[in-house]
């Protein structure tokens, strides 16, 4: 499967069984635009008959030099030969053995507390309670989590615990009795855990800070954008704004982790289409590593994303990746969360078909010790696993997730991306068509165009 386009004056194209890429003049774009819309499967064997020149020759000739024609056709020739070009699906015959692989469970989300102190307008945790009521997980249910989590996860080494809510401050003691007691665990059974904590900040002190900074590999800061944009989402529950009271404190968290190992986690909405203002805003402010997501609400939500907004959120994706070359090469650079793309190794061939392992590796567990197949499904009693004493009593909703992959969702065979994003959110397929078998489509097209930015990045930077 060939994919290509123009971005920012640069012709790129993509092998997507390959990985391969390639930045390209005008005549062998056009080649292989040709070669890829013929009848014939182009091959290397195919593309040295002579018949393929001589169409070449008449279809591109008033455009080009034939010389010139005849080169891009042999540097083609050579690209497919190597295996970086027209290369042939060889993931598909791989799908079974992906969904018969034994899976382990390397990740737990805690829903450390089911409570919030601010109102953002958007929550899909509605302030918190995720269906149902406002609570805070205990020490005994957390250390059981963890205790189920060193049980179900083989001979694997290395297991991560993202603190999340609601706000996971709101419950900071037993944050820290948690993560005491899992350095403890892991010398016994010889495994390492790698804690995350995420946080709106309004708690946030020293004594956090310092114990963050000492135990959490990881720490997602959230925060909107711009001060009007932040606190016309994010207020507190009298309605004023906590711009003014987080922005500080997360420069002084930053700072503090020598601008590594965080995010700084917006969330753009039909209010703020002009999203790579906020981005810039948070690059002004001094962060260094930062992302925006689109939210996700039904069309009837005022601040939904809607199709007629993709030709804007376009742009805006367009515009960032300019605006952050140029930061780039004035000693500005600072990462984007969603055009941050390894071309040369990137997530293993399961990840690459499967996702993210929601429901077969990573699981979320409320503060009754429920368990579900990520925090998006939360409350939702079709998707509740079991429980931390009785362990996963359904598998056979693990089953169904450990079957969704790009093969099984018709919408992603054919989209050159699907092996950047993996088939897309499941909690986003299920809660606009009723199953995790399908996509999203407005994320679809975001999620094809981040990653045209991204690569259109690479190929800039690599001529610096």
């Amino acid at each position: 499967m060939i994919h290509q386009y123009r971005n920012n004056g640069y012709n790129i194209v993509m092998d997507v069984y390959s990985g391969s890429v390639h930045v390209v003049d005008d005549v062998c774009y056009d080649v292989i635009a040709k070669l890829n819309g013929s009848e014939t499967e182009p091959t290397a064997g195919t593309l040295k008959e002579t018949g393929v020149k001589d169409q070449l020759l008449q279809s591109l000739g008033n455009k080009y030099e034939a010389s010139d024609i005849e080169d891009a056709l042999s540097d083609v020739i050579e690209l497919t030969e190597g295996g970086q070009l027209f290369v042939k699906d060889t993931y598909e015959c791989m799908i079974e053995e992906v969904k018969k692989r034994k899976t382990v469970v390397k990740a737990l989300c805690l829903h450390i507390a089911h409570d919030c102190n601010l109102a953002c307008k958007y929550c899909f945790a509605e302030e918190g309670e995720y269906h149902g009521r406002r609570a805070l997980m205990s020490f005994e249910v957390g250390k059981k989590a963890l205790d189920f989590l060193i049980a179900n996860s083989g001979n694997r080494r290395n297991l991560e615990v993202d603190f999340f809510g609601g706000e996971p401050l709101m419950n900071w003691q037993v944050v820290k009795d948690l993560v005491a007691y899992g350095r403890e665990q892991e010398k016994i059974h010889n495994k390492h855990f790698r804690f995350t904590v995420t946080t709106n900040g309004v708690l946030l002190n020293d004594e956090i800070q310092e114990f963050v900074n000492k135990e959490m590999d990881n720490v997602v800061l959230s925060l909107d954008g711009r001060k009007e944009i932040n606190d016309q989402m994010r207020p507190f529950r009298n309605g004023t704004g906590s711009y003014d009271l987080i922005v500080p404190k997360f420069q002084k968290l930053a700072e503090s982790r020598n601008q590594e190992k965080y995010y700084i986690r917006g969330t753009f909405t039909r209010n703020n289409l002009d999203f790579s203002n906020d981005i810039m805003h948070f690059a002004d402010l001094g962060f260094k590593q930062m992302s925006i997501e689109p939210v996700v609400g039904d069309e009837s939500d005022p601040y939904a994303i809607r199709e007629e907004d993709l030709p804007k959120i376009m742009e805006e994706y367009d515009k960032l990746a300019k605006m952050m070359i140029e930061r780039e090469k004035e000693g500005k650079g600072f990462n984007f969360f969603h055009f941050m793309i390894d071309l040369n190794g990137g997530p293993c061939v399961a990840k690459r078909l499967s996702g993210c392992g929601s429901g077969t590796e990573y699981l979320a567990v409320t503060p009754w010790g429920d368990l579900y197949p990520c925090h998006q499904f939360v409350g939702q009693e079709e998707f509740l696993m079991g429980n931390v004493d009785d362990g996963i009593v359904k598998p056979e909703i693990a089953d169904d997730f450990r079957s969704c992959n790009v093969y099984s969702k018709d919408k992603c065979r054919n989209c050159f991306a699907k092996f950047y994003c993996s088939g897309g959110c499941m909690a986003n397929s299920y809660n606009f068509h009723g199953t995790i078998h399908d996509t999203y489509e407005i994320g679809c097209e975001m999620q094809r165009k981040r990653v045209e930015c991204a690569i259109m990045m690479k190929a800039a930077l690599a001529e610096e």
